[in-house]
């Protein structure tokens, strides 16, 4: 008798325990949501189980039935920005989510240059952390996690930008987020999902992956560490999967390092990478990164190869930009510069007028557009803004040319307008220029926003 009564007992608990409504990590105390918009909010529940859910800033009240799958969802109108605001969650329990901010929030991810923080001697931190509570920005950290199909929740949790909660955050994403609330004046909520050494091919859907051929070889080209995955689709399941019901501004993104050694197929890869996000958040999710540093890979052209295509990216697809940063970079032997408050600042500057239509004099360093031959020199121009060409100091640095023979020498160079004119005495009828087109090269032409020319090629020689 005592064992039938033990059962029933254990039964009941059962039943009470699958009963209780619980909410994905990411809606929780301190979190922001999208201001003035459809916003989606979910969880789980008994099947059939109804949720009502009131949200403090419209006093409504709105109810969903779980699935037979235990899963519940609505979406509600998010108020302007400002709070903070609350959401009662109830069925056989009730959830209050408190302190809650309504502005802008955007996903931060890629590797260890977006994974940089203070504790890694990032430059201009000291200062910001001195600024204490910063109550209008919110971080949500994301765990390092694999799984092999995509997942329902992350671990994490929001929490107020303080003295403390910097330390450990993402250096970009801090300095994107701060200018976003200056320009902005709105709360800035920041989730940073992003894993040092990672390749591309983790952070996407693996079935895209592997059904491309060259992607699938590409794969034996990448450094096999016990640091960090490489398997394709681990990343993007465990850590990327779970948000996509969350509803983004955008996102930001600094990665490809760990692609330099496969790095004709990323442009196609990376492109993919950025539809499958989109896709997963029904939406085309601005998107905004980082070309890598000037960094001494080696003698061969991976990493000028890859800058290229990250170039090609930016150029093709909608509602995505690339700053350069090759100016920022003060020691060619770290794969890690210090400087990653202007990082941040230039990724804000693109989001500020691409996804916010804020009218700003540039958001975009110049970008190679056409040469020609004319006598002894060639003649390049420029795209990307109205800005002047600058050459700082006489002589140039990593701008080659070459001749019939493709064997290039240092070339000397004048502006003349928005045009450069570049020259070497040896070349009699030059055929093309390479720009910062290296490893580590980097070069001393701005413009007179102070944005660096962003290294270019004349020549579509196969390397």
């Amino acid at each position: 008798m005592y064992r039938v009564s033990f059962l029933v007992l254990l039964c009941l608990f059962q039943l009470c325990a699958a009963a209780r409504i619980e909410l994905p990590s990411v809606i929780g105390n301190n979190m922001v949501v999208p201001q003035n918009t459809r916003i989606r909010l979910w969880g789980w529940a008994s099947p059939s189980e109804k949720v009502f859910v009131t949200p403090s800033w419209s006093n409504r009240t709105d109810s969903a039935v779980a699935t037979r799958d235990a899963k519940w969802e609505l979406w509600v109108e998010s108020p302007a920005a400002g709070g903070p605001h609350q959401v009662t969650f109830r069925g056989s329990n009730t959830i209050v989510v408190d302190n809650i901010l309504s502005g802008a929030v955007w996903l931060c991810s890629g590797q260890s240059n977006m994974e940089w923080n203070y504790y890694n001697g990032i430059e201009g931190m000291r200062s910001e952390i001195e600024k204490g509570n910063q109550p209008q920005i919110r971080f949500f950290q994301v765990d390092r996690k694999t799984a092999l199909h995509p997942q329902d929740d992350v671990r994490g949790k929001w929490v107020v930008c303080d003295s403390n909660t910097l330390k450990s955050f993402s250096g970009v994403g801090y300095f994107f987020g701060s200018r976003l609330h200056d320009s902005l004046h709105v709360p800035v909520g920041l989730i940073n999902a992003s894993w040092g050494g990672t390749p591309a091919e983790v952070w996407m859907p693996d079935t895209l992956v592997l059904k491309n051929d060259t992607w699938k070889k590409d794969l034996e080209k990448l450094s096999n560490t016990p640091y960090w995955t490489i398997t394709p689709g681990l990343a993007f399941n465990a850590m990327i999967a779970p948000l996509t019901p969350f509803v983004l501004d955008g996102a930001i993104w600094y990665q490809g390092e760990s692609n330099v050694g496969a790095a004709n197929s990323y442009g196609s890869l990376f492109s993919t990478l950025i539809n499958s996000w989109r896709k997963a958040w029904s939406k085309e999710l601005p998107f905004y990164f980082v070309q890598i540093a000037p960094y001494t890979y080696g003698p061969h052209f991976g990493a000028a190869l890859l800058r290229e295509q990250q170039a090609r990216v930016a150029a093709t697809l909608p509602h995505t930009g690339m700053v350069v940063v090759s100016d920022l970079v003060h020691d060619t032997t770290n794969i890690h510069p210090v400087n990653k408050r202007d990082v941040g600042y230039r990724l804000a500057a693109l989001a500020l007028s691409d996804a916010y239509g804020k009218a700003l004099p540039v958001t975009s360093s110049k970008t190679f557009q056409r040469a020609e031959t004319k006598g002894n020199k060639m003649v390049v121009s420029f795209t990307g803004n109205d800005g002047k060409l600058v050459l700082k100091g006489k002589t140039p640095q990593a701008l080659l040319i070459a001749g019939a023979d493709g064997v290039y020498l240092p070339a000397q160079a004048k502006v003349v307008g928005n045009n450069l004119e570049v020259w070497h005495p040896q070349i009699k009828v030059p055929q093309s220029v390479r720009y910062q087109f290296s490893s580590a090269g980097v070069g001393n032409m701005v413009d007179s926003y102070g944005l660096p020319l962003a290294p270019f090629r004349t020549d579509n020689l196969e390397l």
